[in-house]
């Protein structure tokens, strides 16, 4: 499961997660720990929780695992901002995965707030308050890159710090074009993505129009 927070703009969705200033944010030189490490509460065994919903057994986040993630995310956007870069769950193994640069104050305090759950600590490349600025650079400039005829469906900071994802059908034209703009080492990554249905407040796509 990850973190994110799903936006729609001018018709279409923009999945982000927004971080304070994130233009006082550079990106800090590696200080911790690299290669990733572990909490003491993965050398335990764990078991699986499941839920039943409308008649299916589905995975599920123990509450103790779930409010470490809280603690770690809260601190993480906050105070530890220029190391964080995400978080999500893996259900079946009970455990959290968080990625940050490397900071051996953040990782003092993921330690601190896992208390006896298990997570698990990778390096990321760039900060969530990084990838932010510049999504919200993107996302500024749609109007001109629809100008340009490069028709953008999606903009999602990935939570793995690796970088900016652009969806769009203009795949080759928006690979030359962007990185004119925002830097030849922007972290941008590209994928086919067709324009997004905005959905009804019921959830269900609105009906095509006569004739259409």
């Amino acid at each position: 499961m990850r973190h994110r927070i799903a936006l729609v703009l001018l018709g279409t969705t923009f999945i982000t997660a927004a971080c304070g200033d994130a233009a006082q944010a550079p990106r800090p030189m590696p200080t911790g720990l690299t290669g990733g490490w572990s909490t003491a509460g993965c050398e335990f065994e764990r078991e699986s929780m499941k839920v039943t919903v409308d008649g299916r057994l589905v995975p599920s986040t123990p509450q103790k695992l779930e409010a470490a993630m809280a603690r770690i995310e809260a601190g993480g956007r906050d105070r530890y901002f220029r190391s964080y870069a995400g978080i999500e769950v893996d259900q079946e193994n009970v455990r959290a995965i968080v990625y940050r640069v490397p900071s051996a104050a953040f990782d003092k305090f993921i330690r601190n707030s896992a208390e006896d759950t298990c997570v698990e600590v990778r390096d990321a490349k760039h900060t969530l308050a990084e990838l932010t600025a510049l999504h919200d650079r993107i996302v500024a400039d749609l109007p001109k890159w629809e100008r340009r005829g490069i028709r953008i469906s999606t903009v999602g900071a990935r939570h793995d710090g690796a970088g900016v994802e652009i969806g769009t059908l203009d795949v080759a034209a928006a690979r030359r074009e962007l990185p004119l703009s925002y830097g030849a080492d922007a972290p941008l990554g590209f994928v086919e993505q067709g324009p997004i249905t905005p959905l009804s407040p019921s959830g269900i796509p609105p009906a095509p129009e006569p004739g259409g």
